[in-house]
């Protein structure tokens, strides 16, 4: 982040862009927090993620029901 503000800053000089530049290419590509995937924390399932539980959907519905979510309960009326 602090590479990128150098490289488009109007203030830094070509040798500091460069240098920049430089230094933002020789990072690793999962490097990038954009790369980085939300995944549950039990069986490291990408789709279906609920970031406030850090579980996907199955498994919070499965401890939702043996009722080890607080606060969470099946819906009915």
């Amino acid at each position: 982040l602090e590479l990128k503000k150098t490289i488009k800053s109007v203030h830094s000089s070509d040798e500091e862009r460069f240098q920049a530049t430089i230094k933002l290419q020789a990072l690793p590509r999962d490097a990038s927090p954009t790369r980085q995937r939300s995944r549950c924390g039990l069986t490291g399932r990408p789709h279906g993620f609920y970031r406030k539980f850090g579980l996907s959907r199955t498994k919070l519905r499965e401890r939702t029901m043996n009722g080890e979510v607080p606060g969470l309960s099946k819906a009915s009326w």
